[in-house]
């Protein structure tokens, strides 16, 4: 069975979205617990993520959108209610400021969206131990919808 069987991808999809081939290429490298998985047209990586030893593993789920912004959300364990860091409505984490850093079509989810992840998860078990957000921060403005950066 080829790769591309094996992560459920439908090959008629590579000619419609060129990238799909580069961002599953990169994340079988450096994050191969990550399966693909290609549904009504979209990308998505699901895989497990377990910071440290004694925290627990979490199963996140991210998005793909070519130019928009990766939607990156947990799984499992179930987060706990109004966790910071978090949209709200979506409860897709907040991993960085879109006005800051631009994401586009040529990024690689596995360089830095699953980092910036693992990143989050760490600093959200601190949190959850002390109440004290360690991590990089900044107001968030939720007047606008998350998913239309």
């Amino acid at each position: 069975m080829d790769s591309m069987a094996k992560n459920n991808i439908n090959t008629r999809s590579f000619r419609r979205h060129p990238n799909f081939d580069k961002q599953i290429g990169a994340m079988k490298s450096r994050f191969p617990q990550f399966q693909a998985v290609q549904k009504n047209g979209k990308l998505f990586f699901v895989g497990v993520l377990q910071v440290r030893k004694n925290l627990p593993e979490y199963k996140v789920k991210i998005e793909y959108r070519g130019s928009l912004h990766p939607c990156v959300s947990v799984v499992s364990p179930k987060l706990v209610d109004n966790p910071p860091h978090i949209y709200p409505k979506s409860r897709h984490l907040c991993l960085f400021r879109p006005d800051l850093y631009k994401w586009s079509a040529d990024k690689l989810v596995a360089k830095d969206i699953v980092p910036w992840t693992a990143a989050w998860i760490y600093f959200y078990e601190y949190w959850l131990r002390t109440g004290v957000w360690m991590g990089p921060e900044a107001p968030h403005i939720m007047d606008k919808e998350e998913n239309t950066k």
